[in-house]
């Protein structure tokens, strides 16, 4: 119980006695002498009892923290490595696995076989997508989503809101004369059904009169010459006036190769990245993108950890306001 690998409540004596390898009789004395000590309260005949942990032992555990990472990527992410650095400081074991979902072929099954066969207190998944927190939820080691699909999952939860910031930022957009406006993302935001975030952007689009389809949210195939290819099929016939794109790196790989077909920002498109990255600062014209502080979903993470270490069945979800920055690569829709 102190190891939290019981929460809430105690199973019951004959799946006990089963796991324990012990009598039904050894059980229900074991189960009397810690009601004895405050630690279990019976709940009424029929029902499990209740764990109760007070004292010494509310001071948790030391929790083996596996982070499993959407990509390769992610290990060089600030806030992430300072995610590390405070559940340490916190007391708990933790660090990135060896391998990322996208390694895995962000595959349920392959994923499921590398986590059990990992050892593990409690993991944090990173921009999971829905099939995979789902299989997350079901299992009996704890888990917390930090971004990602888990909005409809009975999954403790972590991330920005960026609900306010797209609201506003297509309003900036119509205002500015566009109406071709695509929107670049990875594929677990668009399947197996559009994500909340999504939907948002082309009912905001409708809200403003703009026919929408697959044009305003494209399918790709994720790999450097995919998002080429893509790139040079929408400026082929019907190029768009304003592109979103989905981070930072898809960001600037966009916009270099679009530079060198001629088509620069903002007087031939408009280009804003949800998301922010530190090589922004550098860059001129200034990019237009989506802000947010880190710092809260880190404590809610570590506190999460401390929850789960002292045996509490944590699944709250917690976010933050993003907020839309205005820079120079945003200008009125070209002809």
């Amino acid at each position: 119980m102190i190891e939290g690998r019981w929460r809430g409540t105690l199973p019951g004596r004959d799946r006990l006695a089963g796991e324990l390898g012990c009598s039904h009789w050894t059980v229900e004395e074991a189960m009397q002498r810690l009601a004895k000590e405050g630690m279990l309260v019976s709940q009424g005949r029929g029902l499990r009892r209740r764990i109760e942990l007070s004292g010494a032992m509310l001071r948790g555990r030391t929790l083996r923290v596996a982070i499993l990472l959407y990509e390769n990527s992610d290990r060089k992410t600030d806030y992430l490595i300072d995610l590390v650095h405070q559940l340490q400081k916190a007391g708990h074991d933790a660090g990135f696995v060896a391998k990322t979902m996208h390694e895995l072929g962000m595959n349920v099954s392959r994923i499921a076989r590398y986590v059990s066969a990992t050892e593990a207190d409690a993991w944090v998944v990173v921009s999971g997508p829905r099939d995979v927190l789902e299989w997350f939820a079901a299992q009996a080691t704890p888990a917390i989503a930090m971004f990602g699909r888990f909005r409809q999952v009975a999954i403790a939860g972590a991330a920005p809101s960026k609900t306010s910031a797209s609201i506003e930022l297509v309003e900036r957009l119509v205002k500015l004369g566009h109406r071709r406006i695509v929107s670049v993302v990875r594929e677990e935001r668009r399947k197996p059904t559009l994500g909340t975030l999504d939907r948002l952007f082309l009912d905001e689009l409708r809200k403003h009169g703009i026919e929408t389809g697959a044009y305003n949210l494209p399918d790709w195939r994720e790999s450097p010459a995919g998002l080429q290819k893509l790139l040079d099929t929408l400026f082929q016939h019907t190029p768009p006036t304003a592109l979103l794109l989905d981070e930072p790196a898809l960001f600037i790989a966009a916009r270099d190769h679009l530079a060198r077909g001629g088509i620069v920002a903002p007087r031939d498109v408009s280009l804003v990245c949800y998301d922010y990255d530190k090589v922004f600062d550098w860059c001129i014209p200034a990019i237009t993108h989506f802000a947010w502080d880190a710092q809260p979903l880190i404590r809610r993470v570590v506190k999460w950890s401390d929850n789960i270490s002292r045996g509490k069945n944590d699944r709250r979800v917690s976010s933050t306001d993003a907020k839309l920055v205005m820079g120079g690569t945003i200008g009125p829709a070209r002809s």
